[in-house]
């Protein structure tokens, strides 16, 4: 039974899986590098906390009683009675290599790991643990308090338990499984990136300008986000780390990632959170940088 998670990562995935769990009813330990980043991402919960308040989708009591149940160290160690552990570092391998590697002499022996990779083989991380058996793939969507889906992805070596014990944990949190299989970038982001990767291309191409090609298929597929302000949304930095290991796990030349979307991360252009991608969030509306 699964009682107390803990999350490693305040970023944006892991405030907001620390979100749901803490709404769920869920003992949450949560554990960043950084104090700044830890204080930053429970004022965070609590400003989200207090939007479903104002929109009627949460008590007052309930959000208090979510906020108790959160507590954040910079200390691994604060790990050792989590029945279930989710990594929800930057999407970077070697980065959760380094993690699990430091976090596994932190667990009790019944503990389970999951990660919220976007794209990396579950089957790899696993074996950088003592516990391959006892790991699954949780990849949750961004922001996560609002999105219903989470894929479920199992490695080679994942156990049945440890699959059912998620899948349950998933319908707890409010959740819809999808299940995928361990290969490059599973399900969301196997159809979701090279799509917007395409767009950067049209746009590399001078098919259409950043609001033609957003305007395009907004209105023209119904989707609520163009696909350039969905890859500024997601941050450039990790559209192309997802495209990387497409390109690399699949050796198929439609994932190649785009000149210009390279370009873009190497001018630090990374998107939203840093002010400025295909578009510039400076003034009171986004403008196109091109």
């Amino acid at each position: 039974m699964i009682e107390k998670v803990g999350v490693i990562g305040a970023g944006q995935m892991g405030s907001g899986i620390a979100h749901v769990c803490a709404v769920s009813g869920l003992q949450v330990v949560l554990s960043d590098l950084s104090a700044d980043q830890l204080a930053k991402a429970v004022a965070g919960i609590a400003k989200n906390l207090d939007r479903q308040v104002s929109k009627g989708k949460l008590s007052a009591e309930d959000k208090d009683a979510a906020m108790a149940r959160i507590t954040t160290s910079t200390d691994l160690a604060i790990f050792n009675d989590s029945d279930l552990v989710i990594e929800a570092a930057t999407e970077s391998e070697e980065v959760k290599r380094q993690i699990l590697k430091a976090l596994v002499p932190n667990l009790k022996p019944s503990a389970i790991i999951a990660t919220n990779t976007s794209s990396i083989s579950i089957t790899r991380l696993a074996a950088a643990t003592d516990r391959p058996a006892q790991f699954i793939g949780m990849h949750f969507m961004n922001p996560v308090p609002v999105m219903q889906l989470v894929e479920l992805i199992r490695g080679i070596a994942t156990d049945d338990d440890t699959f059912q014990a998620i899948k349950a944990l998933t319908v707890k949190l409010g959740k819809t499984a999808a299940i995928a299989e361990d290969f490059p970038a599973f399900i969301v982001n196997r159809i979701l990136l090279p799509m917007i990767n395409e767009a950067v291309y049209t746009l590399y191409e001078g098919v259409g300008s950043v609001e033609a090609i957003d305007t395009a298929m907004k209105l023209g597929a119904n989707h609520p986000m163009g696909p350039l302000e969905l890859a500024d949304f997601i941050g450039l930095d990790t559209c192309l780390s997802i495209m990387q290991v497409l390109y690399e796990g699949l050796a198929d030349s439609k994932y190649r990632p785009c000149p210009l979307l390279v370009k873009y991360v190497e001018a630090g252009w990374l998107g939203r959170k840093v002010g400025r991608g295909f578009y510039d969030y400076s003034g009171p509306t986004p403008r196109p940088t091109r």
